[in-house]
């Protein structure tokens, strides 16, 4: 189980400060959970993981159901052992995956759409690949074809077999260009599923309730008070986040007014470093991203003079460390000019560099987040 204490509430916003203890260790929050979909963040050892200041990991029940199975990695006595990681761990519940296996990728959209669009996905509407359910959902193996069912019964026993400390519900999490009576339907699947996973698990880990609703303002109040009157040791916020980023803060504002404060909240999947002080603002805990990891096998790198594109030849002129600023071993050790050569050559470990400085940077910039609630100037 977990224990949360909140050490100091802002008086400028929602921000606190909470001190989030597990079986591995405490969390100081607000913090950044980087995303280490089948066990391990991508081109980095757990040893490097844990020197980027990363304190929690989030890890993926439906990537590792399919492989290597949660029978393989309970048998190797659960995913801290399995991938040699001390710290705290996060699985999600499989939820996403409704979403972007389904519509996500029926229509090619994100949770926050980045351009208006026309289509209108309505009551009853199902994805091209998946098949949805009131008991769960019908996927189709990307890796044989094969069928595979997840519900709320099957997703807390693949996580319990996985054994992180903090676990998930299952949920649907929807498209933004759902219309208000799917979302409507899909709500009252995810609250029904809520109750199924409370009642399911056996085991002492952690259980989050997510809170859905989609854009529309009465269906996430009605969300958030329908799983925060639940028994879930914390809540995460998901779904889709509307046409804008301004939306997306709107939905947080209505939401975390009827959640329980003195619970952790996470908000899942969002995380451009530009997002956190706003999210931090509202009273967001933790809150998971692969910005960091994704933009740095592109060649981006984040620094204290804005993202630099390290597959540009001009880097290879460059003969500055990455960021004069960052204390982390890659900007102590190497330069712009060697990093943007090793990508351009292709050369793996430019990738493993740049996640390493990128997962530094934003832990090194959330820790300032904290900093400044402690001083009163968030």
């Amino acid at each position: 189980m977990i224990e949360f204490k909140i050490v100091k509430k802002s008086k400028k916003s929602s921000a606190r400060l909470g001190l989030l203890k597990t079986k591995h260790g405490v969390i100081e929050t607000p913090c950044l959970v980087p995303v280490a979909t089948q066990a391990a963040v991508k081109t980095l050892t757990s040893e490097e993981a844990k020197e980027t200041k990363s304190q929690i990991l989030i890890c993926n029940t439906y990537h590792l159901h399919l492989k290597p199975g949660e029978e393989i990695i309970e048998k190797a006595g659960g995913l801290h052992r399995f991938m040699n990681w001390s710290k705290p761990l996060m699985t999600d519940s499989g939820g996403f995956q409704v979403f972007s296996l389904g519509f996500g990728r029926d229509f090619g959209t994100g949770k926050i759409l980045k351009e208006k669009r026309e289509d209108e996905i309505g009551y009853g509407q199902q994805p091209k690949l998946l098949k949805i359910t009131q008991d769960g959902v019908y996927f189709r193996s990307f890796l044989d074809g094969k069928k595979v069912f997840l519900g709320p019964r099957e997703s807390v026993k693949i996580q319990e077999k996985l054994g992180a400390d903090i676990i998930f519900a299952f949920d649907e999490c929807t498209s933004p260009i759902a219309d208000y009576g799917y979302t409507r339907k899909s709500l009252e699947k995810t609250n029904k599923w809520a109750k199924i996973c409370l009642d399911a698990k056996k085991s002492r880990q952690a259980l989050f309730g997510i809170v859905q609703g989609g854009k529309f303002r009465d269906l996430r109040i009605e969300s958030a008070r329908f799983i925060g009157g639940l028994d879930f040791d914390g809540f995460g916020i998901g779904g889709e986040f509307g046409d804008n980023k301004k939306k997306m803060l709107e939905m947080l504002n209505w939401t975390m007014k009827e959640l329980p404060e003195e619970k952790p909240r996470h908000l899942l999947g969002i995380g451009y470093l530009e997002d956190i002080p706003k999210i931090i603002e509202r009273g967001v805990d933790l809150f998971d991203c692969n910005v960091p990891t994704h933009y740095a096998r592109r060649g981006i790198a984040f620094t204290s003079e804005g993202k630099l594109d390290l597959s540009k030849e001009i880097f290879l002129r460059d003969g500055k460390t990455l960021d004069r600023k960052c204390s982390c071993f890659v900007c102590k050790t190497y330069g712009r000019r060697y990093i943007s050569h090793l990508f351009r050559a292709k050369e793996i470990t430019a990738l493993s560099l740049l996640t390493f400085h990128n997962l530094y940077f934003f832990n090194s910039f959330v820790e300032k987040m904290r900093e400044k609630i402690k001083q009163g100037k968030l």
